[in-house]
């Protein structure tokens, strides 16, 4: 299941979000997407979640948390966002 993340600090890393996630469950991949030109965060990503039971619980845990002193935004992705 694929997780959208958002309102992440510039310090968090994908390793951040592996480690994080994978309390959960197998985490397949974390993207944090960046900026083309300054290669920065752009403080919002991805997580691919083996296991959907896994993947709920993260969201219901992990939405409104705090990482590296910003609160998340934890969902699911939408797939057709991206059509």
């Amino acid at each position: 299941m694929n997780i959208f993340v958002s309102r992440l600090s510039h310090a968090v890393t994908e390793l951040h979000l592996e480690l994080l996630f994978g309390h959960f469950g197998t985490v397949e991949r974390a993207t944090i997407i960046k900026d083309k030109v300054t290669g920065e965060s752009r403080n919002f990503g991805f997580v691919e979640m083996e296991d959907r039971t896994a993947a709920r619980t993260a969201i219901d845990k992990l939405n409104g948390a705090e990482l590296e002193g910003s609160r998340m935004v934890v969902k699911p992705a939408d797939r057709s966002a991206r059509n």
